[in-house]
């Protein structure tokens, strides 16, 4: 389970606390959906999910507006007193004297936005979705190579930083080397970042450490990277039996997710940054619609007269 503090939100997002004396550093939130409560302020709390944030827009503040003031207070009365972790007023719109009183008297964080609620509710979820990511730590390098994640794995010694720092050299960029932290961002998209302690860092046998960011300057690093291939580097093994034309793919799962895998056998002579470049471009064309290997395959029926 992973958390975002309630204040950092109200950074990210330029929030206005409405109630200052009410201090946000220790309040966290751990879902990244919200709710606009709409039924709720109808009377209907079943199924209601106290632990989300709350958002308030101009259609349940019109509704609030229309009701008799001992109504009003009796709604207002009923949310507040769920505890949930903060109500978000939208547009700017202006708080009713009793969600002052209830905000203070259940200790719910009462923050407003200028923003339009339709707009700051995709922002604020699509960016919680990040912060509240399911999450795993693994070891290999994770490069952009024209545009696509190239997660670069293998066992310790194999060559991974010494590919990247030539890919670097050819013009791609550095995401993460050594230790790459990956969130599921739903069911179809891992995101890849490095530790900030490591960040933009290099380790290479025999030299040391080297910050790639100030050798080859800020163009040849990025913070994150959405991982479109997985290629595992291995020592060459004589007896092993390698894809020669591309037509099955292999798969690796990372968090559920299932991520092509393309292995690279290791020899002396390969050049193995020009391998991965072409790897890259050859996921990209199979993405658009284009498949070399297919292509091929078609071509050898059709010559022989199998449709």
């Amino acid at each position: 389970m992973y958390s975002v503090k309630i204040e950092k939100i109200a950074e990210e997002f330029e929030l206005e606390n409405i109630l200052p004396q009410m201090k946000l550093q220790h309040r966290v939130l751990t879902k990244s959906e919200v709710n606009r409560p709409a039924l709720q302020l109808a009377g209907f709390y079943e199924h209601f999910d106290d632990d989300r944030l709350q958002i308030i827009g101009r259609v349940e503040h019109s509704y609030l507006r229309q009701l008799e003031l001992n109504v009003r207070k009796k709604v207002l009365r009923q949310l507040f007193a769920f505890q949930v972790p903060a109500i978000i007023l939208c547009k700017d719109l202006e708080p009713f004297p009793e969600m002052l009183d209830y905000a203070e008297t259940y200790d719910v964080p009462l923050l407003r936005t200028k923003d339009t609620t339709s707009n700051f509710m995709a922002e604020l979820i699509r960016w919680l979705k990040g912060q509240l990511a399911e999450r795993v730590t693994m070891h290999g390098v994770l490069v952009d190579i024209y545009g696509e994640g190239i997660l670069i794995i293998g066992e310790s010694g194999v060559g991974k930083s010494e590919t990247a720092l030539e890919l670097i050299k050819r013009g791609h960029r550095l995401v993460a080397d050594d230790s790459v932290e990956i969130k599921r961002i739903s069911h179809t998209t891992l995101v890849g970042t490095s530790p900030e302690l490591i960040r933009y860092l290099i380790e290479l046998r025999g030299i040391g450490i080297i910050d790639v960011k100030e050798l080859f300057g800020v163009s040849s690093v990025k913070l994150s990277q959405n991982i479109d291939l997985v290629i595992r580097l291995e020592i060459w093994d004589g007896k092993k039996n390698y894809e020669r034309l591309g037509l099955s793919e292999e798969f690796i799962e990372i968090l559920g997710n299932k991520v092509v895998c393309n292995s690279i056998p290791i020899r002396p002579g390969r050049n193995v940054a020009v391998i991965c470049e072409s790897a890259a471009i050859n996921h990209r064309q199979k993405k658009m619609g284009y498949d070399a290997a297919r292509a091929l395959n078609e071509r050898i029926n059709k010559s022989i007269g199998i449709e």
